[in-house]
């Protein structure tokens, strides 16, 4: 995991800590050779250049986003903006479901919408094979 991600993690509240850290972990243990470092000011791990899936440490919560989890089919998202993502958000490590954590990681690398060109694109999304 790159070390700005263990900086940003470290940096944080104590109730928030923990959540960052296993967050971080299932998500490298998911993607241990991709691309990861802070992005806009929080973590983001990319496959190919494009985002897949990050966190963000808010003010009543820590946020789990998707860029393409409104396509997973899978319960315990929230869809998130105009585009293709999904969130969840945790106040305690004990919310997290490693079950349900896992499955969305796995569909998030069967299942990607082209962010990295959507400036390119203006505005317009395509699905990645």
């Amino acid at each position: 995991m790159n070390t700005e991600i263990k900086d940003y993690n470290d940096k944080q509240a104590d109730d928030r800590k923990p959540i960052c850290d296993l967050l971080a972990d299932v998500i490298q243990a998911s993607f241990p050779r991709d691309e990861n470092k802070i992005w806009h000011g929080a973590p983001v791990w990319f496959i190919n250049g494009n985002p897949i899936v990050g966190y963000d440490v808010q003010k009543k919560d820590v946020r789990l986003l998707f860029w393409s989890g409104q396509t997973f089919g899978e319960s315990g998202l929230s869809p998130e903006g105009r585009f293709k993502a999904a969130e969840a958000h945790y106040t305690d490590v004990d919310q997290i479901n490693i079950d349900d954590l896992k499955k969305w990681l796995q569909k998030s690398k069967e299942i990607q919408w082209d962010y990295k060109n959507i400036v390119q694109r203006k505005g317009k999304l395509t699905r990645l094979s």
